[in-house]
């Protein structure tokens, strides 16, 4: 199925982005480099944060947050637990859907315009893993201005033991 594709590829780029700024200071991770959400920990906070909220709509179990740059973890290594354990969940979830699921409506009220909401799941989803590649891309491009590569990042790359 291919959200379980989809959830593959957002644990390997997460974990590669990851390991790629294990290596810098917090002082660089924390830097304003200009994106839109600031620095690489910045960027790598909203996704986690919602991530969340996306999971606790898809779950009946609602993540309540209070705006979209709201600092979950200010610690790298404890974001990048919590990062890993979301990653997780989202693939075990994923897994427990039927093709059926993905028809039913997902019903919600946005955030930035809080309008109640109405899509099919698969359509939910394809946004939700949109926007995860969106803003990794990101954060690849701050990796780049700061010297690192991080290698391919194409769907296509994903590894064999992944797919």
């Amino acid at each position: 199925m291919h959200v379980q594709t989809m959830a593959r590829y957002n644990r390997w780029m997460n974990q590669k982005i990851y390991e790629c700024c294990s290596g810098l200071s917090d002082e660089k991770r924390k830097r304003d480099m200009g994106a839109f959400f600031k620095s690489i920990h910045g960027t790598l906070n909203h996704l986690l944060l919602t991530d969340r909220v996306w999971m606790g709509r898809f779950t009946g179990k609602p993540f309540h947050i209070t705006s979209l740059d709201h600092e979950l973890y200010s610690d790298f290594d404890v974001l990048r637990s919590e990062r890993e354990a979301e990653d997780n969940r989202i693939i075990e979830w994923v897994a427990s859907l039927s093709p059926q699921d993905l028809d039913e409506d997902l019903i919600y009220t946005g955030i930035v315009n809080p309008v109640p909401r109405r899509y099919p799941l698969w359509f939910a989803l394809s946004h939700f893993f949109n926007h995860q590649t969106h803003h990794r891309g990101q954060t690849t491009t701050l990796l780049t201005q700061l010297g690192i590569d991080i290698g391919i990042t194409d769907l296509i790359g994903l590894p064999s033991d992944e797919t």
